[in-house]
């Protein structure tokens, strides 16, 4: 897709671009998000027993902090570990209101994390690598932080965006939502190369599974596609992709659009990968 001739945003800090933002909006989708389900799904084809040891990588503002807790148990311990201060603050209170005191909270990138090498039984992401430039440097973090023997856990989208009937709004503002993504070094079909990240990290056993959900009238994440594009606003704005009236107008008819049931959305494949470290 043409870039409308903008460059790529560099990322001067180390990596810590995460493309959908830090605004209220976004802060209160990550939240909101019901993926236990697909969580636990994933926690299933790895091995994390009680008393080890797990890191979550990117975990925002509670991630699977809380399952991976659990999981491991009061004499086990999980690291979550995110380089955003909104988010580290807010992930800190969750771990407070839910009194997980088996769960700590680093700031850090996660391409150089500072964490000692082979020291967790379990490294996941969700929905992190698409969001941030250099997933591949990541993965290689996440193997180097594991022991010998232990996993890695990814769950990433690979987004579609499919819309039938077709509508031009829709269209346009899935175009400037690949945009951005683009512009950021970003990868918003990150899902189908997760496989071969692991697989060119050395892992062995690598495991797919891919999902996908059509949304009916009134599931929150019917319009999902379009409180990302809210979220990327700011960025939108200053790039001149779209001004504030255009956005506004093809929000509504977008909007519209997708209020019709006969309207049917596909907005991602959700890729769940997990592999295992040479022992």
């Amino acid at each position: 897709m043409a870039m409308l001739g903008y460059a790529q945003t560099k990322d001067p800090d180390g990596g810590r671009v995460y493309t959908l933002g830090t605004n209220s909006a976004e802060q209160d989708r990550l939240r909101q998000q019901d993926l236990c389900g697909q969580s636990l799904a994933l926690l299933g084809h790895v091995e994390l027993e009680p008393g080890q040891r797990a890191i979550d990588i990117g975990c925002g503002p509670q991630g699977i902090l809380d399952l991976l807790a659990d999981r491991v148990g009061p004499d086990g311990h999980v690291v979550g570990l995110e380089a955003l201060p909104e988010h580290v603050a807010l992930a800190r209170a969750f771990v407070d209101q839910h009194a997980l005191t088996n769960v700590h909270i680093v700031e850090g990138d996660a391409r150089r994390t500072g964490l000692s090498a082979n020291s967790f039984d379990l490294a996941h992401a969700r929905r992190m690598l698409v969001n941030v430039p250099r997933p591949a440097e990541v993965v290689a973090e996440m193997v180097r932080l594991v022991r010998p023997g232990g996993w890695l856990a990814c769950h990433e989208p690979d987004v579609i965006a499919v819309c039938h009937p077709p509508h031009s709004a829709w269209d346009r503002l899935c175009e400037v939502f690949f945009d951005v993504f683009h512009q950021d070094g970003a990868d918003p079909h990150i899902g189908r190369s997760v496989a071969k990240m692991c697989h060119d990290a050395g892992l062995l056993d690598v495991g797919v599974q891919v999902q996908a959900d059509a949304y009916p009238i009134g599931h929150p994440r019917r319009t999902v596609l379009l409180e990302h594009v809210r979220s990327l606003t700011p960025k939108i704005l200053d790039r001149g992709l779209l001004d504030e009236r255009e956005l506004d107008d093809l929000h509504r008819a977008a909007s519209e659009h997708l209020s019709d049931a006969r309207t049917v959305v596909v907005t991602l494949l959700m890729f769940q990968v997990w592999g295992r470290k040479p022992a």
